[in-house]
């Protein structure tokens, strides 16, 4: 198979790391591959093939100018600060051509650039969490999920912040080249191939507001650190000294969620973690997490991941 042509795009002020950690992962695929004609060809690109100056002031200078782009198979956009008032002829040129591609990529705000194109209009997608609120304002006709790390609609891929494209560049890699190929690629990068895109962007402790009152605090942080004991409405009104009903609509007023949303989200991702950096058992797993039943647990990890116990521990255990 030829390689496949990456296409990068680059504009002033783009975010170096959204350009630099995909592409050292298709480029790392290219290296593993042992076939010479194998992996990926990257190729960068900007308005008319002048350098551009990334926002942490470094210069990248582009293999082509726009109207000279191959025609690639992906098209990466990374984010930046540049995506908040875009070069209308970034944006043209995206429309015209963008769908030509057989995967469109953005990383972190460079969804926003998709956005402005109309590329993601009647698609569920993502962006950093922080943009996530303008996303959903400004273009309404996309399906905003905050959420997750990455998603993948058809042949449109929208990931969250600067470490996410990397896995989500993993992703692509494992698709068109296995396993094997992939881990190679994240062993030498340093990083785990095992989160999954419908993993939140932020842990259940950072996704939900700290409490302002110290009592809803102590119950937050006890909650974290014993995911098994007995984590029902009662049970933490009496450690907060509240009465229940009481506790029940300060904590969700203070944090954003009700107290058995917040306790569900702790639970999972403590079996979550357990799965991916343990060999426990499945059981065992349930019972440390909380869970009465490893079926309890399954059917939280079907709701929140979307996968079961046993399939996520296969894909995302920790390699030895």
């Amino acid at each position: 198979m030829p390689p496949r042509t990456v296409l990068v795009l680059l504009y002033d002020g783009v975010q170096s790391l959204d350009v630099t950690g995909p592409v050292e992962v298709f480029a790392g695929a290219t290296l593993a591959m042992d076939a010479a004609s194998a992996g990926y060809r990257v190729r960068t690109v900007s308005l008319d093939g002048a350098p551009v100056r990334t926002s942490s002031g470094l210069a990248l200078i582009p293999d082509h100018a726009l109207a000279d782009a191959p025609g690639p198979h992906t098209l990466l956009v990374p984010g930046g600060e540049g995506t908040r008032r875009p070069d209308p002829r970034l944006t043209d040129w995206l429309r015209a051509h963008a769908p030509e591609a057989a995967r469109i990529v953005s990383v972190c705000t460079g969804a926003l650039l998709l956005a402005h194109a109309g590329l993601l209009d009647g698609r569920r997608a993502t962006t950093h969490w922080a943009f996530c609120d303008l996303l959903a304002r400004d273009h309404p006709e996309v399906d905003v999920d905050p959420d997750p790390i990455y998603v993948r609609d058809g042949n449109v891929a929208t990931s969250a912040g600067v470490t996410a494209g990397i896995d989500l560049a993993l992703a692509l890699v494992e698709e068109d080249h296995g396993r094997d190929v992939a881990l190679t690629i994240a062993r030498h990068l340093v990083v785990f191939l095992r989160r999954p895109g419908n993993q939140a962007q932020f842990s259940a402790q950072l996704a939900a507001q700290t409490a302002r009152r110290e009592p809803l605090r102590d119950v937050q942080r006890w909650i974290a650190e014993h995911p098994a004991d007995d984590l029902s409405v009662e049970s933490m009104a009496a450690r907060a000294r509240l009465s229940p009903r009481h506790f029940a609509r300060a904590f969700r007023a203070e944090t954003g969620l009700t107290p058995g949303t917040y306790v569900e989200r702790v639970r999972v991702e403590h079996a979550r973690r357990l799965l991916e950096d343990t060999s426990d058992g499945v059981e065992e797993v349930s019972r440390a997490s909380g869970y009465r039943t490893p079926e309890a647990m399954r059917r939280a990890f079907l709701k929140t991941l979307g996968t079961p116990p046993a399939e996520y521990r296969r894909r995302f255990h920790a390699p030895v």
